[in-house]
């Protein structure tokens, strides 16, 4: 009986207090107690003030007094923890791994604060939730699929499927620098949200650093042509060997204020993905501009593969998106699709920006740094 009463005492407190609640004229749980206070003075000065007027016994008025303060205090009380309760609920929920639970923020007072800025954690550990959750799957198939790649040359080569000649070599060797690519980006992206990356920035000249990264780019691919390098030959992860890299510097005693590092990283990544998106015999152009502030430095990569559609620029730079095939097929080269959030990463890092600009044909996407030495000034 009374396990059937309890929720309909409960169902209508809640709907007496809803009525209540549009005539509440706090906006402080400090009010709201101080008002508590002297209705309460209030009420206990009248049944005073009755008992003088009338045979009313004291006792009998003090207890009449304790009640209404009691059932007072019960109803505000009531009304001021019950964003607590609800917020222990849905604490414990999420302690469980649900985050998708909210507190009702529809109060004024310190309690309606409180519950917008609880509502606002759920929602971004449900963000970091599910973010985890596909990091790992995207992980585990990155991993998985040069693994098995791996596992199958090396399997042929033992059941004598397959020689262990140079080429057979090669195919085994690719697998396990994609593998190598794959950490060593995880590991950058895991130093990216643990924060422990600092600038170590310096003045340098524009045009032989970005020489030096396109030599890099340009040695993982072979015997391939670099206008505007003097033939110059370097590192990446691809091995198109049809697309031509392209220097142009203005004005070629340019000078740059920021992390050499973590700006390799940006330009090498860059590079990287437009050639993967290049067509046969493409041409990716580096530039480089002063920028508008002192040590400013604008930054573009352009390809002439198929562009960017207006609708996916936002993505292109989150973790694990690799965006569409090149348009000759080579363009699809084992990426890992972490080289252009690795970019965006250290372009943050430098308070700078970096997105996809306008280009009427291929992609062009642009970097702007604001030059460290003058911004700290």
């Amino acid at each position: 009986m009374i396990r059937q009463w309890r929720p309909r005492a409960r169902a209508l407190w809640d709907r007496t207090w809803e009525a209540l609640r549009p005539l509440d004229p706090y906006r402080s749980v400090k009010a709201a107690l101080g008002a508590l206070v002297i209705i309460s003075v209030i009420i206990t000065t009248l049944l005073v003030f009755v008992a003088m007027h009338s045979a009313t016994e004291l006792r009998v008025i003090t207890v009449f007094s304790i009640i209404a303060s009691l059932l007072i205090t019960q109803f505000v009380a009531t009304g001021l923890t019950a964003p607590l309760g609800e917020m222990t609920d849905v604490t414990r929920a999420m302690a469980h791994g649900d985050y998708t639970r909210r507190v009702r923020a529809d109060r004024r007072d310190e309690f309606g604060d409180l519950a917008d800025a609880f509502n606002r954690m759920a929602a971004d550990l449900e963000a970091v939730d599910t973010h985890r959750k596909e990091l790992v799957a995207n992980v585990s198939h990155e991993l998985r699929t040069p693994i098995a790649a791996l596992r199958a040359v090396l399997e042929n080569v033992v059941d004598g499927v397959c020689e262990p000649d140079s080429d057979t070599m090669r195919t085994a060797l690719k697998q396990t620098e994609r593998l190598g690519r794959l950490v060593e980006h995880l590991l950058d992206l895991s130093r990216l949200d643990n924060g422990v990356v600092p600038l170590h920035a310096q003045r340098f000249e524009v045009w032989p650093y970005l020489s030096g990264v396109l030599k890099e780019a340009n040695m993982s691919r072979g015997a391939s042509t670099l206008s505007g390098l003097s033939g110059l030959a370097g590192s990446g992860t691809h091995t198109r060997t049809d697309v031509h890299l392209h220097l142009d510097v203005s004005p070629p005693e340019l000078t740059a204020y920021a992390d050499a590092e973590r700006l390799h990283q940006v330009v090498a990544n860059l590079i990287d993905n437009a050639i993967k998106h290049s067509p046969r015999h493409g041409r990716v152009t580096v530039r480089a501009r002063r920028g508008d502030g002192p040590a400013s430095l604008v930054l573009e990569v352009q390809d002439e593969g198929p562009g960017i559609p207006e609708s996916e620029r936002y993505r292109v730079f989150e973790r694990f998106n690799r965006g569409g095939p090149g348009p000759s097929g080579p363009g699809t080269d084992g990426g890992t699709g972490l080289g252009l959030a690795i970019a965006r990463w250290a372009v943050d890092l430098h308070g700078g920006r970096i997105g996809v600009a306008e280009s009427s044909r291929g992609c062009r996407i642009r970097v702007t740094l604001p030059g460290l030495e003058s911004s700290r000034g």
